[in-house]
């Protein structure tokens, strides 16, 4: 998996015109099936879980390249076109209420997989739990509004959803990969896309963060009271909240509005009780409880750094470009190989569509724009 560093993906209103919807269908169909046909569901998973391929995808079927809307507007054409029985493969899922339909979703894929109840849970706890990790374990300011869980006959899946910042408005699109994610809650993306870096954002996903999450599910299955005097004694007479330990950054409008962190308010005490009972083993475990959100995570994590000397990792996760640079190296070198590979499987499948000539002439124009001047001359 190449990285080049940061996508530009402003926020856009509005919905695709039915006539538009019509036509990315059609064409997402027919380059979805040549591509199941000659490579296989797996790769077709891996393709749409890297970040160029999918918005190049967008970017084909006639939607703006840049924008947000690319990543709910293609999932969603991809649930309608994808047949179960006919590719293999399913989109479950979507935007806003349709997310909440996920585990029901998948529930109706996995019985015409034949699936069993096990492996159906268990893929309902994945779809759960990648989406509970970007929401909560990650804290750069996007509250996600759009999860989409793709599905294959052999059980293998991806995950594609995205956060909102209302603070900037901007969008960040996480990209998951059953293949490439050995931990869900380690370093388990297989991109994430944005138009902002943050200067500081709490990561308990990075590998840095293992003391903190360790410290963390220690400190949560102590009784509550205990961790109730931890707080207090990690806060000094003089001082209000444990917002004063987070990293400024003052040019961050995020960082700005970013909630105060004050005990016990923000912390439901009700949740950490149910955590003591549960008694996590690990911190994936710690995540999965009903109601341990943000405030909880960031308390735990400040806490585990003030009592125990264990840092969390406060670097943005972000790590993917195609807008910007990446000839130079900067921020991270371009896997040219990959990006020419990604450009012409796209073009093989366009043209093998059986669609009319004029529409394969307007989609070959639309990659032909998306594609970087130096990846066209390289």
């Amino acid at each position: 998996m190449y990285r080049t560093g940061v996508a530009s993906l402003p926020l856009h209103g509005g919905r695709a015109p039915a006539w538009l919807t019509v036509r990315m269908r059609k064409l997402a169909k027919e380059v979805a099936a040549i591509m199941v046909d000659e490579y296989g569901t797996d790769a077709f998973l891996r393709r749409l879980s890297d970040p160029f391929w999918f918005q190049a995808f967008g970017c084909v079927l006639g939607y703006d390249w840049h924008s947000s809307g690319v990543t709910t507007v293609v999932t969603g054409i991809l649930k309608q076109a994808l047949s179960p029985t006919e590719h293999g493969v399913a989109v479950c899922g979507g935007k806003g209420r349709a997310s909440r339909k996920t585990p029901a979703e998948i529930a109706e894929v996995g019985g015409k997989f034949g699936f069993s109840d096990e492996q159906v849970q268990a893929l309902a706890y994945t779809s759960r739990m990648t989406a509970k990790v970007d929401n909560t374990a990650i804290q750069a300011g996007y509250q996600l509004y759009h999860h989409a869980f793709l599905l294959t006959v052999d059980g293998k899946w991806a995950v594609i959803q995205q956060g909102m910042s209302a603070a900037d408005r901007t969008a960040r699109r996480y990209h998951w990969l059953s293949d490439t994610t050995a931990s869900l809650v380690v370093e388990p993306h297989n991109a994430i896309v944005g138009d902002v870096k943050r200067e500081k954002a709490l990561n308990m996903t990075a590998k840095t963060s293992e003391g903190a999450r360790k410290a963390s599910v220690d400190i949560a299955k102590e009784p509550a009271r205990k961790v109730m005097r931890m707080f207090e004694a990690a806060r000094p007479l003089h001082q209000k909240s444990l917002q004063d330990w987070l990293p400024k950054a003052e040019a961050d409008p995020w960082h700005q509005s970013f909630d105060a962190l004050r005990m016990p308010r923000n912390i439901s005490w009700e949740t950490l009780k149910r955590v003591y009972e549960f008694q996590p083993r690990n911190y994936e475990e710690l995540l999965s409880v009903k109601g341990v959100g943000p405030a909880t995570v960031r308390g735990l994590a400040l806490v585990a750094e003030l009592v125990y000397g264990e840092k969390p990792s406060w670097e943005d996760p972000v790590k993917f470009s195609f807008a910007y640079g990446g000839k130079d190296g900067v921020p991270f070198p371009v896997d040219r190989r990959a990006m020419d590979e990604s450009i012409q499987v796209l073009r093989q499948s366009v043209e093998a569509a059986r669609v009319g000539d004029k529409e394969k002439l307007q989609s070959l124009q639309r990659l032909r724009r998306f594609v970087p001047e130096n990846a066209k001359n390289s």
